[in-house]
């Protein structure tokens, strides 16, 4: 069992869905340390508690919605998905970002778990349509997106900048009711609200 006290947002049959708090920076700085030389050049999470801090901040703030992953069998955590910049009213729209822990990926974790944010966006969340933007050379993240049911859209040269480089991005996205429809409201999941 974990040290630090967890609130479960949503549990599937490997992996649960639990929120970002401060007293979970060893945890989230354990697994981008970590896996720095897995996630770069493709992206460049926190690896400092000043910026981990920096990253609650904008979840505190709404500038995204934060959701960690971790494994069911010993509590794990092995990713981090993010809801980024979401825009509301007629639009619902917002981007998404994840990173995995090196040492659990191919595992099927983030899919499981991309699948419950999915689900948490689309009901609870409210969003109509979810993007992800993905360097075209990133082959396990074009592979999870596509996994899980997105769709491309396009191709958008210098898009983003990550690690200090404009970079291209191919635009993959999913809508609510493609979705909801692809998946009958029958994902395996519970929805709890509890801290353990």
């Amino acid at each position: 069992m974990f040290g630090r006290r967890r609130k479960i947002i949503a549990q599937g049959e490997n992996v649960y869905l639990f929120e970002p708090a401060k007293e979970l920076a060893e945890d989230f700085l354990a697994l981008t340390t970590g896996s720095q030389n897995f996630h770069q050049p493709w992206v460049y999470p926190a690896t400092t508690p000043k910026n981990f801090r920096g990253y609650l901040q904008r979840v505190e703030q709404g500038f995204a919605h934060g959701f960690f992953v971790a494994r069911v069998e010993d509590d794990t955590m092995v990713g981090v998905i993010n809801i980024n910049d979401p825009i509301m009213g007629g639009f619902r729209s917002a981007s998404l970002g994840y990173y995995a822990a090196a040492a659990y990926c191919g595992r099927g974790y983030m899919s499981e778990g991309l699948a419950l944010v999915l689900d948490q966006a689309f009901t609870n969340l409210n969003f109509h349509r979810l993007e992800a933007n993905i360097q075209p050379e990133n082959a396990a993240s074009l592979a999870l997106v596509q996994r899980i049911g997105f769709r491309k859209e396009g191709f958008s040269p210098a898009f983003l900048q990550v690690g200090g480089m404009w970079r291209d991005h191919e635009r993959w996205t999913i809508l609510a009711e493609e979705w909801l429809a692809a998946h009958d409201r029958t994902i395996p999941f519970t929805r709890v609200s509890q801290v353990v």
